[in-house]
């Protein structure tokens, strides 16, 4: 316990000390991402709005789903709190890989990286959330003083993203192969959550699956409180809390005693 309890201490200690490194290693990877491409932010957007046309042309057309509200408005909440998931795991995946030099030959807390990648999706996020907006406003969809929890369902799903990210960047780092992996289990990871679809609509053995899978509350909880007007369901969005903090908790201990392997392993 008293070595867990010092290796908290040091690792809160470095990211106080090395906060200003954080943000300027986010602001570079935000102008990379962005500087060679011609719609720029506009990627932000585009993404989520093409899937939610075309997930909706098949639960309105093809296989009508009645979800309570606007499908297009309900699609698009759900991919854009996914993608801010997503997007913070594929480009942490590689992060430690790709800052090879930096990580071999400069000491600093590496997980500034993995961190780094999720701080830029949140970016991401308040842009595509622009348009969300704008689409609540077209469908009359009506904010109510739930949106204050906003913040804490964010707060929840970056907690667990970032945890996640210290998991994948350090494997990565040790096994190549999992960068590859990755592309398949985010994409299948995405159909098991309610992204696209309500839980609610399911039930029996499929269903308490879904629940236990920590984004499907969480994306539950980002439609409650913005298109719902109401908080979200606080057993699931409790349980759903408590992973993502025992990830990140769990992912940046191990993550910290690790580091000195890092550079045999570059």
């Amino acid at each position: 316990m008293r070595a867990l309890t010092a290796d908290v201490k040091e690792m809160l200690s470095e990211q106080l000390q090395f906060w200003e490194l954080l943000y300027q290693m986010t602001r570079r990877d935000l102008m990379l991402r962005y500087k060679q491409t011609v719609m720029g932010f506009g990627w932000a957007i585009f993404m989520p709005l093409l899937n939610t046309l075309i997930f909706t042309v098949i639960f309105t057309k093809a296989a009508p789903l009645d979800v309570g509200m606007p499908y297009p408005v309900f699609a698009y909440c759900g991919l854009l709190a996914w993608n801010l998931f997503a997007s913070s795991l594929r480009f942490s995946v590689s992060s430690l890989t790709a800052n090879f030099n930096l990580v071999a030959k400069v000491y600093f807390p590496r997980e500034i990286f993995p961190f780094s990648a999720v701080f830029v999706s949140i970016v991401d996020y308040a842009v595509g959330g622009l348009l969300l907006v704008g689409m609540m406003i077209y469908y009359h969809v009506t904010v109510t003083p739930a949106i204050t929890f906003l913040p804490v369902v964010l707060l929840v799903e970056v907690v667990f993203a970032a945890g996640m990210a210290l998991w994948l960047a350090m494997a990565n780092l040790f096994y190549r192969d999992v960068k590859y992996l990755f592309e398949v289990v985010i994409t299948l990871w995405m159909y098991a959550s309610s992204v696209v679809f309500p839980v609610d609509k399911l039930s029996g053995p499929v269903k308490t699956l879904l629940m236990l899978n920590p984004m499907t509350p969480i994306i539950d909880a980002h439609r409650a409180v913005i298109l719902q007007g109401r908080l979200p369901d606080m057993i699931p969005f409790t349980l759903a809390s408590a992973i993502a903090f025992s990830v990140l908790a769990i992912g940046w201990v191990t993550f910290h005693r690790a580091e000195y392997r890092f550079a045999e392993s570059i």
